[in-house]
C-alpha cells in the first residue's frame, strides 16, 4: 500500500506540471469545441482519476465496455485540491458550489485518449467557483479510453476503471 501511495504522489508530482503546460489556447481548439466568442477561462483544474466502463451489451447488441461516469480529483497548477468530478457529469467544488454539464461538442483527442469536449452548463446548486461557469472545456487529455477486449457474457455487469487526466477549462 505505501509503495502504490508513493507512486501516485511521484506521478502527481511529476505529471501536474506538465499537465497544465499542455492545455492549449482558445483560439487553437478544433472547430467542435470551441466556445461561443465573449467566454473566457477564469479556472483551470486538472482532473485526476478513472473513467468507469461496464461490461454489457450496446446499442448492436455486441458486448462491449460501455462508459458509467468519470471519477476524479480537481487541483489547481499549485496543486491545491479543488473538488471532485463524477456522473451527471458533475464538478462538485470543495466550496459547495456544483455544476452538471452537458456535451455540446467532440473532437478526437491528439493522442488517441478520451475525446476533447465542450461541455454546457445544465444545473447549477450552491454559489461556489465553479458555478461561475457558462460552459465548461475538456481538452489535454491524456488515456481512460475503454477496453477492447475481456467483455463478454461471462463478464457481464464487472466495471473496468481506466486511468485518465484532463485539463477542465471553466468559462464564463
Amino acid at each position: 500500500m505505501k509503495t502504490i501511495l508513493a507512486s501516485a504522489l511521484l506521478w502527481t508530482v511529476v505529471m501536474i506540471p506538465s499537465a497544465f503546460a499542455q492545455a492549449p489556447a482558445l483560439a487553437d481548439l478544433p472547430a467542435a469545441i470551441k466556445p461561443p466568442e465573449g467566454l473566457a477561462v477564469y479556472r483551470t483544474a486538472l482532473g485526476l482519476g478513472a473513467q468507469i466502463y461496464t461490461c454489457g451489451k450496446n446499442d448492436t447488441d455486441t458486448w462491449s465496455w460501455n462508459f458509467k461516469a468519470p471519477e476524479a480529483v480537481l487541483v489547481d497548477p499549485k496543486e491545491k485540491l479543488l473538488g471532485k468530478h463524477y456522473a451527471g457529469p458533475t464538478w462538485e467544488g470543495l466550496d459547495g458550489g456544483k455544476v452538471v454539464g452537458g456535451v455540446k461538442g467532440s473532437a478526437p483527442s491528439p493522442d488517441n485518449s478520451i475525446p476533447w469536449l465542450l461541455l454546457d452548463i445544465k444545473s447549477r446548486e450552491g454559489n461556489g467557483e465553479f458555478t461561475q461557469a457558462k460552459a465548461i472545456l475538456r481538452v489535454s487529455t491524456q488515456g481512460g479510453v475503454a477496453p477492447t477486449t475481456g467483455c463478454d457474457q461471462a463478464h457481464a455487469g464487472t466495471e473496468q476503471r481506466v486511468h485518465y487526466t484532463a485539463t477542465y477549462l471553466f468559462l464564463r
